[in-house]
């Protein structure tokens, strides 16, 4: 039953966290990028932050973004994310098709982890930022 259900492998999509100069201020925003040679349909994004600052758990709110159609090698805007929530998981869920197949992922950058020190070079947004894929 359970194994007769093929679950297909997410391959060359990601969220990449870069900053970026938003009406005069520097701001931290979320892109989905397609590494691909196909582009991909039907996308939504489900975000959110969770976790502990000190002895307070926090969770923020849910967030669902949709996206109609990511072309090949190429990205799009998610979302700002504020500098408040890098202390806490954020949660990228994504799902998308390729034709008629779905796939899903989640993509969690841990607390931390979105700072200028961990940034690399992604060549499809022309910038640096911080890259899960």
């Amino acid at each position: 039953m359970k194994k007769d259900i093929n679950i297909p492998k997410v391959e060359g999509v990601g969220i990449a966290i870069v900053k970026e100069t938003v009406a005069g201020e520097s701001a931290f925003k979320a892109h989905i990028v397609n590494f691909n040679m196909h582009q991909i349909t039907n996308i939504l994004i489900s975000t959110k932050g969770y976790g502990r600052i000190g002895d307070q758990e926090i969770k923020t709110s849910r967030f669902n973004h949709f996206i109609g159609v990511l072309d090949t090698e190429s990205s799009k805007p998610i979302e700002v994310v504020s500098e408040e929530v890098f202390g806490l998981y954020n949660e990228f869920f994504v799902t998308y098709y390729i034709g008629r197949t779905i796939y899903d992922k989640k993509y969690i950058f841990v607390p931390e982890s979105i700072q200028e020190k961990h940034f690399i070079e992604i060549s499809i947004l022309e910038t640096k930022g911080v890259l899960i894929r």
